[in-house]
């Protein structure tokens, strides 16, 4: 039997990180999850229409902060980051597609409190698709 598809949503602040990210490919938290090979990441942003995801990766590796360079590391520990996720592929939605018009639509969760949450398969599912429609 297959296992299920994990999903975690993770928010960027910074219009700078969110360049990086997408530039480098590669996420770094300081939030511990049992980060796996094939994770999906929803990366959320507020926005004028309030808080959107952005894009999605998929993670392809995962090092912990003493595995990183130490340049790297050093920049890691100065944020407090713990974690970093490589992602290939990466997509970044030409139209940021606001969450209040996803399936977490009735979500109590807000703001910081999305930061790590972690999605089902039929979330990631429903939240892809709502995506893909609203690009057009």
């Amino acid at each position: 039997m297959a296992e299920e598809r994990r999903g975690y949503i993770l928010r960027i602040v910074r219009d700078d990180w969110v360049d990086r990210v997408f530039r480098e490919q590669r996420y770094y938290s300081g939030i511990s999850r049992r980060w796996r090979r094939g994770d999906i990441i929803l990366f959320a942003k507020k926005t004028e229409a309030g808080d959107s995801f952005i894009g999605y990766g998929v993670v392809e590796k995962i090092e912990e902060i003493w595995e990183l360079p130490p340049e790297e590391r050093r920049y890691a520990m100065e944020h407090g980051w713990r974690w970093a996720l490589t992602l290939n592929p990466i997509f970044r939605f030409e139209k940021p597609i606001p969450i209040r018009e996803t399936i977490l639509a009735e979500d109590p969760r807000r703001g910081s409190f999305l930061h790590g949450a972690t999605l089902t398969e039929e979330e990631l599912d429903a939240i892809l698709e709502a995506a893909e429609d609203y690009q057009g």
